[in-house]
């Protein structure tokens, strides 16, 4: 139990991060309300990413606000038995001002602190790293009382103002490249974001969840990064990874997208059944991430872009599926109202194909229009009376922000 003294001197002392120059605006600010004092802002995503600077630039809109960052060593051991104390020092140091509490997860019960400070009329704001953790929580003590949006590392449009850059396939190009964690991109050094996933799987799954070892975490996080965009099933994956059982596999999995290190994209199907038994596909969180942390040493241009594309529509809050049929077409992308095919560029050798699975998947129930992106070019074809219009990715991507 802490000693009231100790929360008064650390409150006091502690101060959201200052991003390095020159900080970005975050575009996800703009859908960001926090005057409603009714409801917990509640932000997760990546270690990283920048949620806490994100947290700070929120921050800003309220004078006197009190930030409080969960992970503080001097605030280690605080429980459910320091909340009143804790609750009347905030109304000491701030009254009924808005409350940032960063990296929530770390606090036992947080959610009750939440609810109390809520019901006491102080707008929240809260960032996580757990999705899962913050799900089920937010569920039991919050239900009603909270919005929830995922913060990402950099997108393309955010990279271009962090870099002074003009959106073109060169400057696309080396966005696939370096990704978007911004302290990858200040420092320009591979082992931070090695080190970064040593540390969430250590950290975020092997310690959170009591695993005994995390050598079957990290080659199945390894793998994974190494093939996004490649159907995997459990069964496969166990096998070639030596996992013990699958159901094991399908654990690790998840706590891999608890940590928010990678996606999973279902098959379309109208069919419960044949969506459940359908083998995944998986992408990364962020490009630079897979690339410094995968043994695979070629270019592999198009995956990056076809991740690049997954993450943009996830961003957008999209829902989207892969479509197919085994060794005949394939459809990367099939939203509510696109089918999209992802290709470096569209040559007379591939284009029959990219046409043909944009083709089948707009021919799936529901209504959809045609697009295939590429790395620069720009077109517009009509194939069997289905119009497809032919996009840079530059400019899609920059579009999405």
């Amino acid at each position: 139990m802490l000693l009231r003294n100790t929360l008064v001197e650390v409150l006091k002392d502690q101060r959201p991060p200052v991003a390095a120059t020159p900080e970005i605006p975050r575009a996800i600010t703009r859908r960001l309300p926090l005057e409603n004092s009714e409801y917990a802002l509640v932000l997760s995503g990546v270690r990283s990413c920048g949620k806490s600077v994100l947290q700070a630039q929120l921050l800003r809109r309220h004078l006197g606000a009190l930030y409080i960052n969960v992970e503080d060593t001097r605030l280690y051991g605080m429980g459910p038995e320091d909340f009143p104390t804790l609750l009347d020092v905030i109304h000491e140091l701030v009254g009924k001002q808005a409350v940032f509490l960063d990296e929530i997860q770390e606090l036992p019960e947080w959610q009750r602190l939440v609810r109390s400070l809520l019901d006491r009329g102080h707008p929240i704001c809260v960032t996580g790293s757990n999705a899962s953790m913050l799900g089920r929580e937010l569920g039991a003590k919050l239900t009603g009382r909270h919005q929830s949006f995922e913060a990402f590392p950099f997108s393309y449009s955010e990279y271009l103002a962090y870099t002074a850059g003009e959106r073109s396939a060169a400057t696309l190009t080396a966005y696939l490249n370096d990704g978007g964690f911004p302290g990858y991109l200040r420092e320009r050094d591979p082992r931070i974001l090695q080190q970064l996933l040593r540390d969430i799987v250590e950290r975020d799954i092997a310690q959170r969840h009591h695993l005994r070892e995390s050598r079957h975490v990290m080659n199945l996080i390894l793998y994974l990064l190494a093939n996004t965009g490649q159907p995997l099933s459990l069964q496969s994956l166990t096998k070639s990874l030596a996992i013990p059982t699958v159901s094991q596999t399908s654990r690790y999995i998840e706590f891999l997208q608890d940590a928010y290190l990678l996606f999973a994209l279902p098959k379309f199907s109208t069919s419960f059944k044949q969506r459940v038994v359908a083998p995944n596909k998986y992408y990364a969180i962020d490009n630079a991430l897979r690339r410094v942390n995968s043994p695979n040493l070629t270019a592999d241009i198009g995956h990056r872009l076809e991740n690049a594309v997954f993450l943009s529509l996830r961003q957008r809050g999209l829902k989207p599926c892969y479509a197919g049929e085994k060794n005949s077409w394939e459809c990367d992308f099939v939203t509510e109202d696109y089918a999209i095919q992802v290709c470096t560029t569209l040559t007379p050798f591939n284009r029959e194909r990219e046409m043909k699975g944009v083709r089948r998947g707009c021919s799936l129930p529901g209504k959809r229009r045609g697009v295939i992106i590429t790395l620069d070019q720009r077109d517009a074809m009509s194939v069997d009376g289905v119009e497809v219009e032919v996009i840079p990715a530059w400019e899609w991507l920059d579009a999405g922000s």
